[in-house]
């Protein structure tokens, strides 16, 4: 008899957005003339732009001759794509990362989840509530929880990021040795300041935890006293894993590329207290697991990079930031509450009258043909809270806009 991993049946139901998508399903099955509008989950509407695709169509002809074709490549990323990163992403920002820190993935999602296969299975989790949901399933499958009970698993140290601390995590009382960070956050749309994050760093270095900070919204920051990066505060390198994506920054969503860093000083312990280099762990873990990203797309991302491609990028961001405006300028004139939008594409709502998440859900999706996403999927403190993304065409996103100015509260 077959026995099954028992931690995978410690899950609540399905995935908070296929949950989302078979209810949108229902919603249109019942209503086949309905206009429903998407600023619930995160994917892109703009095209990639005009440089990351001539970079791709060159490297498909590229693969096409037998002088210049690619086969597999190394599991970490080709160099040319590595060094862009090290030069524009760090360097350019006076951050000392280098070429051999980043490994280039398919995806930040995966990275994200896999990368808690290097830590012992006792290891204590912390991470912010409301959470992007992968940072908890992950763990949940790897069984360093509990069982779930009144909304929340045990052995996990809960940071709750409640509007009375703006949505910035405390500092937990006890011992982490695995810490969740994401800013700009997804859901909130909150973003940390290099104070609140040097306590992080501080408190990392005095208990030898790892930090594992999620920047994949970096590029939406638009306050210039915010941090694009962990390691522009003082001993992160020691401390930090850094994630970023080109999905939301280039629109690769459907293209798949992203990297993470993992510098060469931080350094994890066996159960003798010896130090091991986390950096060539996750080396070995990616040369026997991962086959590296196309060639073609690793030149799609390096053309990013370009003047050309900057300038493009930039523009497309530019866009979605007037479309986080738009909402916002919406759910105020509907008399609702509502945060972030300024430094992340997401933005976090109040629900009117202290409505449960999952009926202003139903609400929206009724009264407005919208679609958001319910706040409790994020966690235990998003309970009362909404997240809309500001990712559709601005068409699309003024119209949604105009139907939520309508909304009987």
């Amino acid at each position: 008899m077959t026995q099954l991993n028992a931690h995978y049946l410690k899950l609540q139901g399905s995935y908070l957005f296929s949950t989302i998508a078979k209810r949108v399903r229902a919603y249109k099955e019942a209503h086949p003339q309905a206009n429903v509008i998407s600023l619930g989950i995160g994917d892109v509407s703009q095209p990639l732009v005009p440089a990351v695709v001539d970079a791709m169509k060159q490297a498909a002809l590229e693969m096409g001759q037998a002088e210049t074709f690619h086969g597999y490549g190394p599991e970490q990323g080709y160099a040319f794509l590595r060094e862009s990163i090290a030069t524009h992403d760090y360097q350019a920002r006076n951050i000392d990362i280098a070429a051999d820190e980043i490994f280039v993935s398919d995806g930040a999602k995966s990275d994200v989840a896999n990368f808690q296969e290097l830590f012992a299975q006792v290891s204590v989790v912390a991470l912010q509530d409301p959470v992007y949901p992968v940072y908890l399933d992950t763990n949940v499958m790897a069984g360093r929880t509990d069982v779930f009970a009144n909304g929340r698993y045990g052995k996990i140290i809960y940071l709750p990021c409640t509007e009375q601390t703006n949505f910035a995590p405390q500092l937990p009382a006890g011992h982490a040795d695995i810490i969740y960070l994401c800013s700009p956050n997804n859901p909130t749309g909150a973003a940390l300041t290099k104070a609140q994050l040097q306590e992080w760093v501080d408190y990392a270095r005095a208990h030898k935890s790892v930090i594992l900070f999620d920047s994949a919204y970096e590029a939406y920051i638009t306050d210039p006293t915010l941090p694009h990066s962990i390691y522009e505060i003082p001993g992160a390198n020691e401390v930090a894993v850094e994630f970023r994506s080109f999905s939301k920054t280039a629109g690769f969503t459907g293209t798949r590329c992203a990297y993470t860093v993992v510098p060469k000083g931080l350094q994890v312990y066996d159960e003798t207290g010896h130090p091991h280099a986390l950096n060539a762990l996750w080396l070995r873990r990616q040369t026997t697991k991962f086959n590296g990203v196309p060639y073609v797309i690793q030149r799609a991302a390096q053309a990013v990079y370009s003047p050309q491609g900057q300038a493009q990028i930039k523009a497309v961001i530019a866009l979605y930031q007037q479309n986080a405006q738009l909402i916002l300028r919406a759910l105020t004139q509907a008399g609702l509450v509502a945060f972030g939008g300024q430094n992340a594409p997401y933005i976090w709502l109040k629900t009117p009258q202290g409505m449960a998440s999952w009926d202003f859900f139903e609400q929206l999706l009724n009264q407005a043909q919208v679609v958001g996403t319910p706040g409790v999927g994020f966690g235990l403190c998003g309970e009362g809270f909404f997240r809309l993304t500001a990712f559709n065409t601005p068409t699309l996103t003024q119209e949604a806009a105009q139907r939520l100015t309508r909304l009987v509260i």
